[in-house]
C-alpha cells in the first residue's frame, strides 16, 4: 500500500510551466559546467609533452595509491614521466606530493624509492608528506617548498585540473599529461572530474588553507643548489 505521505512529484501541466521547468534544467545544466569550462579555459594553452615541455626547474608528481606499499599503475606512469624529464634534462628537481596521514601509508617514500630505482638521485627528489588533495598540494608547493613555477604531471583526466589550481596558488604551471589504458579506473577518474571540478573552483575562489601548512622548508632550494 502506498504511503499516503508519499506524493510523486508532478509534471507542470501548462505548456509555460513546461518551457519554466526546461528552463531551470537547462540553467543547471550551464552552471554545472562552468566549473569545467574554467579549468579548459585556465589550462588550455598549458598542456605540454615530455618532448616539448618548457625547461624548468621543478616537476611535481601527484600521488594515485599504492598497491601493498607500491606505486599503483598509474601513479607509476607518472613517475615514468618525471623520470624521463629528469633524464632529458627538462627539469632538476622532483617534488613528489602525497599522502602519509597514517604510518602504514606513505605515498611520497613510495614514490622516492621509485624515482631512485629509475635513474633518479635521491638527493634531487623532495617529499610532501601532506599532500592531501590537489590544492594542498598546489598551495604547499608555492607556500612550504618555494616554487614558483613547475612541470606538473599526472595522467590526462587530471592534468587540467590540476594546472588551473596550480595557476591559481601562483604557481606558473605547465602541465604534462601521461597515457594510461581506458579501464575502468580511467573512466571513474573522469567522471569523477566532473564532481571535482566544482570544489577546484570554489578552491580558487576562496583560497582556503590547506589541511596542514607548517613551517617553510628548503628542501627544493637545496635540491637545485646541488644541481649548480
Amino acid at each position: 500500500m502506498r504511503d499516503p505521505k508519499f506524493r510523486r512529484p508532478r509534471l507542470p501541466r501548462t505548456r509555460r510551466g513546461q518551457r519554466r521547468l526546461v528552463q531551470a534544467v537547462m540553467a543547471g545544466c550551464v552552471l554545472a559546467l562552468l566549473p569545467a569550462t574554467w579549468m579548459y579555459a585556465v589550462a588550455g594553452d598549458r598542456l605540454r609533452t615530455a618532448a616539448d615541455v618548457p625547461r624548468t626547474d621543478v616537476a611535481v608528481v601527484f600521488g594515485a595509491g599504492l598497491w601493498d606499499g607500491e606505486p599503483s599503475p598509474y601513479l607509476a606512469h607518472r613517475l615514468d614521466a618525471a623520470a624521463e624529464l629528469y633524464r632529458k634534462g627538462r627539469v632538476e628537481v622532483v617534488l613528489v606530493t602525497g599522502d602519509n596521514s597514517r604510518e602504514d601509508y606513505d605515498e611520497p617514500d613510495a614514490m622516492r624509492v621509485y624515482l631512485t630505482r629509475h635513474g633518479v638521485p635521491d638527493g634531487r627528489i623532495v617529499s610532501d608528506y601532506a599532500g592531501f588533495d590537489t590544492w594542498d598540494s598546489c598551495v604547499r608547493a608555492k607556500k612550504i617548498f618555494g616554487v614558483d613555477e613547475a612541470v606538473l604531471i599526472s595522467q590526462g583526466f587530471h592534468i587540467r585540473r590540476a594546472v588551473a589550481l596550480c595557476q591559481a596558488a601562483g604557481v606558473e604551471s605547465y602541465g604534462v599529461g601521461v597515457d594510461a589504458v581506458h579501464d575502468a579506473t580511467w573512466y571513474y577518474g573522469g567522471a569523477r572530474e566532473i564532481f571535482a571540478a566544482g570544489k577546484a573552483a570554489l578552491d580558487a575562489a576562496f583560497r582556503p588553507d590547506p589541511r596542514f601548512l607548517g613551517p617553510q622548508e628548503p628542501g627544493v632550494e637545496r635540491a637545485l643548489a646541488t644541481a649548480e
